[in-house]
């Protein structure tokens, strides 16, 4: 009994620590690559915890090794935008400017009944009402409404009206350029090139850059 005690702790601290190591995301937000860790590390902590005679060790050295594992792969993501979309994959948009995009939906293997019921999980009970819809890497739904179906906030009181709702693009990255992502935005490479020289600065030292299709951006600068 106090053998299969202490096991049992020993198996859940290191189940903890390896989920502690892999940062903060629900179930829902997970990479494939996580989820896939995840269930893996649960199974090899259920068998040394359920049969006594499995050496305790062997639990617990298949854990750190897939622990080191997802840790280096995530290191690799950072480094690689390359890497990063092989093994997560890149957002599709399923509604482009009000218009359902019926072969992303297919390539998804996203049926339109499944369409629907993600944008009543955000409230939008008519597809009318959305300019844009992007699938994430995790399988979340992101929605943008039109500019005459957005709530009205604080900002929108006796001032004239919002502009159009425009997508925003991600043009860098934690210091690299997104050179496939000129095509969907109002900024040309040679655009990019003399923001930065007005700016002083260099791609490398941007954490993020977005950009709509009107030409309009938003830098925020990496934390040095």
């Amino acid at each position: 009994m106090a053998v299969t005690f202490i096991r049992a702790v020993i198996l859940y601290v290191c189940v903890v620590i390896a989920l502690r190591l892999m940062g903060k995301r629900q179930i829902g937000e997970m990479q494939p690559k996580e989820l896939v860790i995840t269930i893996l590390i649960a199974e090899l902590a259920a068998i040394p915890m359920s049969d006594l005679n499995s050496p305790l060790i062997n639990g617990v050295i298949a854990i750190l090794t897939l622990i080191i594992l997802e840790i280096l792969l995530s290191v690799i993501s950072l480094k690689s935008n390359r890497f990063r979309r092989i093994l997560n994959g890149r957002p599709a948009i399923v509604i482009n400017n009000g218009i359902i995009d019926q072969k992303a939906l297919k390539n998804l293997r996203f049926t339109a009944e499944e369409l629907m019921e993600n944008l009543r999980q955000q409230e939008v009970f008519d597809i009318n009402d959305v300019k844009y819809a992007i699938v994430e890497t995790t399988g979340k739904l992101s929605v943008l409404l039109n500019a005459d179906r957005q709530p009205i906030t604080p900002s929108d009181i006796n001032i004239a009206p919002a502009n159009d709702a425009a997508l925003n693009i991600c043009i860098i990255s934690d210091g690299k350029i997104k050179k496939d992502s000129f095509a969907r935005c109002g900024l040309s490479e040679k655009d990019l090139e003399n923001i930065l020289i007005t700016r002083r600065i260099k791609a490398k030292d941007v954490f993020l850059m977005t950009a709509d299709e009107k030409g309009n951006y938003t830098i925020i600068n990496k934390d040095h």
